[in-house]
């Protein structure tokens, strides 16, 4: 009953967030606390009930197997991810976490059973400092799986494209998936009778022989989207610059109506994060990922979001690494 009754706290400021902006971060946050709460309450009732403790002993059962499974996942991954991406330290990402996960493991399969209570307390230290960087990651997976398959899907009359890396003047495949969502979101509103434009966004990197901008408006004309529909802004070289010079390059041509970025499904909720923290006011569509990226790409996103709040997260990892430490020294 008072798990139940716990639950209902988190849940409320959870609805309450999204009504009020569904880009807001501490959603994230209050759906996995709302979680954590419901398994809870479902634990409270199997205890007498039967009927849902065999459910619940079979979800922990899948849960402590898939806690030992995801390392070698990860590892698999980021070997795939070398393979096909090169050996840059974002597609080491899933490599990285598979081996700290799995030398947490090991450290606290080791540290546990040692006399010393230093030992000891680093490791259940490390075990609360990993539990709580696994609730944040996710509760971020989660909400991003819900803020990108929720909100408006049409009424636009700007259409934002963020730039990605090219391949010298070519437009590779994770930059040609946001374009063909932006292709077919522009259709559906041309054959709704309005008039979108699309904005596609991006610089020139030093690899790079044309801005990302100009190979994405190639990309476009080649498909028979018309040049009077389509504007550039080449400058940008962050997702920040993209949102905020697209959107004054819209307003320059009076357009002051809905808005939508496009990007890859794995960096919708950071865009998102991103434009309201900038005051902005559009919403995020994401187009599909070759699976294989996927795991380092979210890595990159997680990552990113927690350096947005190194003192708080710093903080936190302190205190529970000292409260790891304070157990073992309790007689």
């Amino acid at each position: 009953m008072l798990a139940g009754l716990l639950f209902l706290i988190p849940a409320t400021f959870f609805v309450i967030g999204v009504l009020r902006d569904r880009r807001r971060l501490s959603n994230a946050i209050w759906l996995g606390i709302s979680m954590v709460m419901l398994l809870l309450s479902f634990a409270e009732a199997g205890r007498d009930n039967p009927v849902l403790s065999v459910p619940l002993i079979l979800a922990f059962m899948l849960a402590v197997l898939g806690l030992f499974l995801l390392p070698l996942a990860l590892l698999a991954n980021g070997v795939v991810m070398l393979r096909r991406e090169g050996r840059s330290l974002g597609n080491l990402l899933s490599l990285l976490a598979g081996l700290a996960l799995l030398g947490e493991m090991v450290y606290f399969a080791w540290g546990i059973l040692q006399p010393n209570d230093w030992i000891r307390g680093s490791a259940i230290g490390l075990f609360l400092v990993s539990a709580y960087i696994a609730f944040l990651f996710v509760s971020l997976l989660l909400y991003s799986v819900v803020y990108g398959r929720t909100g408006r899907r049409h009424g636009f009359d700007g259409i934002v494209v963020l730039g990605a890396g090219l391949i010298g003047d070519r437009v590779p495949k994770l930059l040609a998936n946001r374009l063909d969502r932006a292709i077919r979101l522009y259709r559906r509103e041309r054959e709704s009778g309005r008039e979108p434009v699309i904005v596609v966004s991006g610089g020139q990197g030093a690899d790079e022989e044309v801005s990302e901008a100009f190979a994405m408006r190639q990309y476009l004309l080649e498909r028979d989207v018309p040049d009077a529909d389509v504007v550039m802004e080449d400058q940008a070289t962050t997702t920040e610059e993209n949102l905020r010079y697209s959107k004054a390059l819209l307003a320059e041509r009076g357009l002051h109506g809905r808005v939508v970025a496009v990007t890859n499904n794995y960096h919708v909720f950071r865009t998102a994060v991103l434009s309201r923290n900038q005051g902005l006011r559009l919403q995020v569509i994401g187009a599909p990922t070759a699976w294989y990226f996927v795991p380092s790409a979210f890595l990159r996103e997680f990552v990113a979001l927690l350096v947005r709040n190194p003192v708080v997260h710093g903080l936190a990892c302190a205190v529970l690494m000292a409260g790891g430490l304070a157990l073992t020294q309790i007689n």
